[in-house]
């Protein structure tokens, strides 16, 4: 099923400020919220749909990667694509938004009432840089990399503790992972809700740490990514795969992978954003007579007719030679500009026939002639 665009999905324009796209979010989210619509699928579709576009429109680079190459510039796996994430991630990653609805603590959707106010960790982001050809960015490619990145401890199932027994229930919190304060103001109490200072939000305590890990719940090691790169992609544009990234320490939410295409300059194309340019130089003869000449493109060379008394200035133009669109709104052109050599010495001999020629009035400019130059300069050099 083909993705909705994301200021749709949110009911924004694509000038929304940020503060306008979470207002958006929250309206929708509380819209379709679980407890809202129990047993209700279609409800909990739009509910994970708001929260996809509100993770990549809520994030500055992101959202400017959406809007310059859109679905397919958040790669394999942008935002909750794909069913990666989960209610329970959603609820880790924007719960604060939903403020006091549903209880503030969201009702008890899925059986995760009593996990939320525990703090979840993430993992750090990993960024790597992905070199590719034009014959690559033509067709898309399939690339393996090798990663080293912090990985959860298999030895602890990244809990950190040595085994089950050696962790227990934080005493401060009773296992909410948060502490409650009332204090007195001249406006009545206010109640204030804060991470808990003794397990750090986690609610529980290690009290005897795996010896693998040291208590982290990660380690460091090496992973063979696969990585699918759609055609049409830029230099500089970034991918994301969710979940790719550093795992979370004690567990949680695993970062992302980021992945920055660089570009191979082509030997013989120059390329414009999905159109192609090559520079053809053609003798003189051959402009004068006309003839048949290759020219390259990423998939090989093709044969290229050029006409009698082809100008210098002339463009050719291969329809559907360049390259695709990364949204897929076709295919670019292959742009051949044509010049011609004029050589800058010769013999005694082909000096003579030059002169010769210059004699017939086949070689003198006419006023057709004149002023297509002219207009071809103009549309050059304005």
């Amino acid at each position: 099923m083909e993705k909705r665009d994301y200021y749709e999905v949110l009911d924004v324009s694509k000038s929304a400020s940020a503060d306008e796209i979470k207002k958006a979010y929250r309206k929708k989210a509380i819209e379709y919220h679980p407890d809202k619509n129990p047993g209700d699928k279609a409800a909990e579709e739009k509910f994970k749909e708001a929260a996809e576009a509100y993770e990549v429109l809520s994030d500055p680079q992101k959202r400017q990667r959406y809007d310059q190459f859109g679905h397919a510039g958040m790669g394999n796996a942008g935002g909750f694509s794909g069913g990666g994430m989960n209610m329970e991630d959603i609820f880790a990653h924007f719960g604060d938004i939903f403020g006091g609805h549903f209880g503030g603590s969201f009702g008890g959707f899925g059986g995760f009432g009593g996990s939320r106010g525990q703090r979840v960790n993430r993992g750090s982001d990993l960024r790597v840089k992905v070199k590719l050809t034009l014959a690559e960015i033509a067709t898309g490619v399939e690339k393996k990399i090798k990663v080293n990145k912090y990985v959860s401890c298999s030895h602890c199932g990244g809990n950190g503790a040595r085994d089950s027994h050696s962790t227990k229930t934080c005493d401060t919190c009773h296992g909410s992972g948060h502490v409650t304060q009332v204090q007195r103001t001249f406006l009545g109490q206010m109640q204030t809700q804060s991470v808990c200072p003794t397990c750090g939000g986690e609610g529980k305590i290690i009290t005897e740490k795996c010896t693998h890990c040291s208590g982290e719940g990660v380690v460091r090691a090496e992973e063979v990514i696969t990585i699918k790169i759609p055609a049409g992609v830029a230099e500089g544009m970034q991918l994301s795969m969710q979940g790719k990234g550093n795992a979370a320490r004690r567990g949680g939410i695993n970062g992302d992978l980021l992945i920055v295409i660089e570009e191979e300059k082509h030997p013989e194309l120059i390329r414009d954003e999905n159109d192609l340019i090559y520079n053809l130089l053609l003798s003189l003869p051959m402009a004068i007579l006309g003839g048949t000449v290759e020219i390259p493109t990423v998939d090989g060379k093709v044969k290229v007719k050029i006409d009698k008394g082809t100008q210098p200035g002339k463009v050719l133009r291969l329809r559907n030679k360049g390259l695709p669109d990364v949204n897929r709104y076709g295919t670019g052109d292959l742009l051949v500009n044509i010049g011609v050599y004029i050589p800058e010495t010769l013999s005694s001999e082909e000096k003579k026939v030059i002169e010769k020629l210059d004699e017939s009035s086949n070689f003198k400019p006419t006023s057709s002639a004149i002023k297509r130059f002219f207009s071809q300069f103009k549309r050059i050099y304005g």
